[in-house]
């Protein structure tokens, strides 16, 4: 399984020389699963989702989209996501209904007038949308397991396993939530079934321990608690995501290097624009955006 990312900034998009070494796109992961060329699976529709649409060639026939939940961070970039528009193409997307709503009526309110100029049911692909959790999700090729987790408002985590390797996705996600100490019981904490003894673990870790004595209870997690749950669910790896937008590189250098002192045994790095994990030949890639000339997975290392 190889996975990229293409955008790891949380809430705003944050693009700029002092975010240049973590970026500045908001959520978007790539991820290709063993032995498939002509299939895709994203994970968010940040801001990032545009530039990798313009990664993915004609030998593609199936994306799917993974919504962890309708924030605007991470559907502002759907519109502009290329394969949309791409005649006969197959895409689906998965992402979580409201009490009232389904997931289509929910992603029609922003892909409409007056705030996108198309609707849904203009586009020239294949679309199809389905409610998280609650139905399989059905992805030739790998299993992909879904549960509610901390988050304001209807918010899913996803664990993906091809056969070779499992990875956890948790972008937006505060497991410290609640009384007692952190971590506690498995039993009570959220998300623990969907990352336990992940090969990679993907995890919100947006705010200072000081900036999260304020914020209690906005659905985050600090670099420390990020540390504290990967440590907690056996991860092999952690991949610290969702920086935040005040954050420039420097401290989320700082952070990561604080936070290092309660993630035992786990290999912890800050998620950064085209980096690339290859967890089929253990093998991690940590660059900046200096490396867009790379070319994309599909190409690379195959």
């Amino acid at each position: 399984m190889i996975v990229r990312f293409w955008g790891t900034r949380g809430s705003l998009a944050a693009p700029g020389p002092s975010t240049v070494r973590f970026g500045g796109d908001t959520s978007t992961v790539e991820v290709r699963p063993r032995n498939d060329d002509r299939s895709v699976i994203v994970l968010d529709a940040g801001t990032g989702i545009r530039r990798l649409g313009e990664s993915i060639g004609p030998e593609v026939e199936r994306v799917d989209i993974l919504l962890s939940h309708l924030h605007m961070d991470h559907i502002q970039g759907l519109g502009f996501f290329g394969p949309l528009f791409r005649r006969g193409l197959e895409v689906h997307v998965w992402g979580p209904a409201s009490v009232d709503h389904d997931l289509a009526t929910r992603l029609r309110r922003y892909l409409s007038p007056p705030l996108f100029p198309m609707r849904l049911h203009e586009l020239p692909c294949r679309l199809h949308l389905h409610d998280v959790p609650g139905a399989e999700i059905d992805i030739p090729g790998v299993r992909v397991d879904c549960d509610f987790v901390f988050h304001p408002g209807l918010t899913v985590g996803f664990r993906i396993d091809d056969g070779d390797a499992t990875v956890a996705y948790l972008p937006d996600h505060e497991p410290a939530l609640g009384g007692g100490g952190f971590p506690s019981d498995p039993r009570w904490t959220s998300g623990f079934d969907l990352a336990r003894e992940v090969d990679l673990l993907i995890h919100d870790a947006q705010y200072s321990d000081e900036q999260y004595a304020t914020r209690i209870g906005w659905g985050h997690s600090t670099h420390t608690h990020a540390a504290r749950f990967a440590a907690l669910v056996g991860a092999r790896r952690l991949a610290a995501f969702h920086h935040d937008p005040t954050h420039d590189d420097e401290d989320i250098e700082r952070l990561i290097d604080a936070a290092r002192a309660h993630v035992g045994d786990v290999e912890l790095f800050g998620a950064a624009e085209a980096a690339t994990v290859d967890l089929t030949s253990d093998l991690t890639i940590e660059t900046g955006l200096d490396a867009w000339a790379v070319p994309p997975v599909s190409e690379a290392g195959r």
